[in-house]
């Protein structure tokens, strides 16, 4: 066994590198601040009640001129002020909202939906009450983002109720309802991405001890909105020029929504930019010893298939390399599957990686937990990463709860453990709903995560957006 630290990934930005995606934007700019055909500005639509819209106003306000940071913090690094999304600053773009872009939603209508007793009628008529002002906005008026702010007895509502028999105390047949997953799965073919914000998060009042400081808010806020509303990235990672052009793929499973459907197989695409696609896989088996999902050769074939042909799309050539992360370990049908096509399509580079929870802990004397980046070497094929811990840049744990590692372990792989492990290091910070250095999964899984999540709700004849902006 080895014990090593991966010294913390460099982003690029406008005119520059750093570590953190905070102060990498504040003093460099954001990435694409170098093309001169970039937008300037943010059209921001927004839907909610009066006292909702009235408080997102004061916010956006606030987050066009600034918003200080936690005061007397002696973690200045981590608790950075937001100075401001406007053309001037940091994101160099203007927020544009207005009453003309703000639809209102009926008092009278929120109240009916407090009192609908069965929590999918609540969910159902919430989501039709949401998609009927967003599908006006979306073909009424040349915006590029929408913000709905949800009331927090609507959210308690929505997220507390549970459908019970009259004649018994046991649930009925449970089907998930979920109403952030069902509205955004609704209004994807709408074409305009949602951000979804409690009227709680947004208010003026003294942050509650759990929820972040406003400038921390105001960083992933706004963060979240250029990337959704310009389609573009703020930060991107560096490229290694002696590293051949690489596709990250990860492969995730989600079931069905009443749980009971075989799961089935989906692929998000990344070039080593940030830049990635989202695929829909087709129906899986669950292995009969451990209830895992699994595909067969052809199955996997068709995915990677289809996953390259999305590359080549993009940009116009194949990649040299081909990194796939799953979250479970390979088996032989799949290793088989993506292995014929990529010596089908002449590409000879390749890693495929299991990123999977381990019960492994690693201590140390002090009571703080290990360094964010360490590793550990098992073997040649198996190690202990982890990517929450302890950050350097900020002095301290960032976390709350004691951080769980990851397992890695690879098979056919040309690349060495420590190389994928940097890489992995990497993509946990390509996630831009997250500017804090503390994101536990690579972004190719994490977005499998969401996507799955939303992906359940969208009808097997609808063809989903690809882009990650509408599942985040």
């Amino acid at each position: 066994m080895k014990l090593k630290i991966i010294k913390e990934p460099l982003l690029e930005f406008g005119t520059g590198n750093h570590v953190c995606p905070r102060t990498g934007i504040e003093n460099l700019g954001v990435y694409d601040k170098r093309d001169e055909l970039r937008r300037s500005e943010l059209r921001i639509g927004i839907v909610g009640r009066g006292e909702g819209v009235d408080l997102l106003d004061i916010w956006l306000d606030n987050c066009v001129t600034g918003i200080a940071g936690k005061g007397n913090s002696k973690l200045p690094n981590l608790f950075k002020g937001f100075g401001g999304m406007n053309e001037y600053y940091g994101f160099s773009t203007k927020l544009l909202y207005s009453p003309q872009y703000t639809r209102t939603l009926q008092k009278s209508e929120l109240i009916k939906i407090l009192k609908t007793t069965n929590r999918e009628d609540c969910v159902n008529k919430c989501v039709e009450l949401y998609y009927e002002q967003i599908q006006f906005l979306s073909e009424n008026r040349a915006i590029d983002v929408i913000v709905c702010v949800l009331p927090d007895d609507i959210f308690v509502a929505l997220t507390t109720r549970t459908d019970r028999n009259d004649n018994d105390d046991t649930l009925d047949s449970y089907q998930e309802h979920n109403f952030r997953r069902l509205l955004k799965a609704k209004c994807m073919h709408l074409g305009v991405p949602l951000q979804l914000v409690r009227e709680k998060t947004i208010t003026s009042e003294k942050n509650s001890s759990e929820q972040q400081d406003s400038a921390t808010k105001a960083w992933n806020f706004c963060t979240a909105l250029y990337y959704k509303g310009n389609r573009t990235v703020p930060w991107r990672l560096i490229e290694d020029k002696y590293k051949p052009k690489t596709c990250y793929i990860g492969v995730g499973f989600y079931k069905s929504r009443d749980g009971e459907t075989v799961s089935s197989s989906l692929a998000q695409v990344f070039d080593e930019f940030g830049h990635g696609v989202i695929l829909r896989g087709t129906p899986v088996s669950l292995d009969k010893k451990d209830r895992r999902p699994y595909m067969d050769e052809i199955q996997a074939y068709e995915l990677l298939n289809g996953a390259l042909l999305e590359y080549d799309k993009a940009l116009m050539q194949m990649p040299a390399r081909i990194v796939i992360h799953k979250s479970s370990k390979f088996r032989q049908s799949e290793i088989e599957g993506f292995s014929r096509l990529l010596e089908e399509k002449g590409i000879r580079t390749k890693d495929y990686v299991s990123i999977t929870d381990t019960s492994i802990r690693l201590f140390s004397e002090k009571e703080y937990p290990p360094v964010r980046g360490t590793l550990l070497n098992i073997s040649e094929s198996k190690g202990i990463l982890y990517t929450k811990g302890i950050v350097d840049f900020y002095k301290t744990y960032p976390g709350m709860y004691i951080p769980n590692p990851l397992k890695i372990d690879t098979c056919e792989n040309d690349s060495s453990l420590e190389d994928l492990c940097k890489e992995i290091l990497g993509l946990t910070k390509m996630n831009w709903n997250n500017t804090q250095l503390d994101g536990r999964l690579p972004i190719t899984l994490e977005c499998a995560k969401k996507v799955g999540d939303i992906m359940k709700y969208v009808d097997e004849n609808e063809k989903p957006q690809v882009s990650y902006s509408f599942y985040m």
